[in-house]
């Protein structure tokens, strides 16, 4: 898994080999969308992506957008192991 920003000016910037790289690209809002589309058309090859149509406006780690991110994505992740391995 990785993370990186539409923004240039974002600490981690998305480039053209985290999209060729991943298989699955999740993005917030419809905006960060069709920016993602614009300037790396060239790039997505038909790859997977999912908007969660979350307004990208929580600080890091807001408990309200975590807890956001849990309901919006679970429905595009496997479910999580419910007992204790050993």
């Amino acid at each position: 898994m990785a993370s990186a920003g539409t923004n240039v000016d974002a600490i981690e910037p998305l480039t053209g080999e985290l999209i060729a790289w991943a298989d699955v690209i999740v993005v917030m809002e419809k905006a960060q969308r069709t920016k993602v589309q614009q300037r790396f058309r060239r790039h997505l090859n038909g790859q997977r992506m999912i908007c969660l149509d979350i307004p990208d406006d929580y600080a890091f780690m807001d408990p309200a957008l975590v807890e956001l991110l849990e309901q919006r994505m679970s429905r595009h992740l496997p479910p999580r192991p419910t007992g204790r391995g050993g």
